[in-house]
């Protein structure tokens, strides 16, 4: 059973790092290699209970954080939801947690699939393994995401957010936009209640709304970027060192799976590259059908060399 925990990182080898409160979840023994899961939006840790106790059960010390700013983690007293700062939290989190290198390895969804690729590009020797679900490499993304209109179409969240009111639509009768996101990106599927309740409340913490759409602020306005940060931003671009498994719903609402090209993925994976496109599940895919999700996130990363 997942347990909270509290920790407080800095980012290593970044002058004038500010540090940071995170809360996590996690299960399995402590001792144990890190699997470390990092959520998405909208989102919050408890996404990955199952996947948890599931890792824990291999021996794993399975840890789910709320990513910065996502109550109960601070409020980044920064301002910075640069993809940099994500994947320095995460790198943070694995060296607090997995010190005198440990083995460590990386599972993320949506956002967290943001951070983890430039976390392992940026510093390849911290994770063994990486899985990815629902959002490409970034430079993939890139190259297509303007010459497909039918994915401009469902990204329209991403330009809305970039608005001065979009968090007065966002919290609009209890963050009734929460709800249809979640309708829209995962056709057919219904989250137990308290999932959405619990992110709901995350989303309505003070600064917890300002937060989750500073992600997509930072994404679209480099000039909120933080010049330190500039390596660690580049390597979301970069290539992976690592094993990876890339998972996708057919029926992603999101991204749609004509973002997901096989022959256009594998060479930004030097390191190996496994992806599948699963049939009968859409967005949030590892909460859609955690049996079959579970069970093949643990096979990979606890495969051999």
């Amino acid at each position: 059973m997942a347990q909270r925990r509290d920790v407080t990182i800095t980012w290593a080898g970044i002058e004038g790092s500010v540090p940071l409160e995170v809360a996590y979840l996690e299960d399995g023994p402590p001792d144990g290699p890190l699997a470390l899961c990092l959520h998405g939006f909208p989102d919050h840790a408890p996404t990955w209970d199952a996947l948890l106790g599931d890792l824990a059960a291999t021996g794993f010390h399975a840890v789910a954080p709320w990513m910065r700013g996502y109550a109960p983690t601070a409020v980044p007293a920064d301002g910075l939801y640069q993809t940099a700062a994500l994947a320095l939290d995460a790198l943070a989190l694995a060296d607090a947690l997995a010190p005198a290198g440990r083995p460590a390895v990386l599972v993320g969804h949506d956002w967290g699939a943001i951070a983890a690729y430039a976390a392992v590009v940026h510093r390849p020797e911290r994770f063994g393994r990486m899985v990815v679900m629902s959002v490409p490499h970034r430079a993939a993304l890139a190259s297509r995401f303007f010459t497909t209109p039918a994915q401009l179409k469902r990204s329209w969240y991403m330009f809305f957010f970039q608005l001065p009111l979009a968090g007065m639509a966002v919290s609009f009768n209890d963050f009734a936009l929460v709800d249809k996101l979640w309708r829209d990106w995962s056709p057919g599927f219904e989250p137990p209640p308290e999932h959405l309740r619990g992110i709901k409340d995350t989303l309505a913490a003070e600064g917890g709304l300002d937060a989750a759409l500073g992600y997509y602020r930072h994404l679209w306005n480099t000039t909120r970027h933080d010049p330190r940060l500039a390596d660690a931003e580049a390597a979301g671009n970069g290539l992976v060192p690592v094993p990876t498994l890339y998972l996708h719903g057919a029926d992603d609402g999101c991204i749609g799976t004509e973002m997901v090209v096989s022959d256009e993925l594998k060479p930004l994976f030097p390191g190996g590259l496994d992806v599948e496109v699963l049939d009968g599940v859409g967005h949030f895919l590892h909460l859609e059908d955690p049996a079959r999700i579970n069970a093949r996130i643990v096979d990979f990363l606890t495969a051999g060399p």
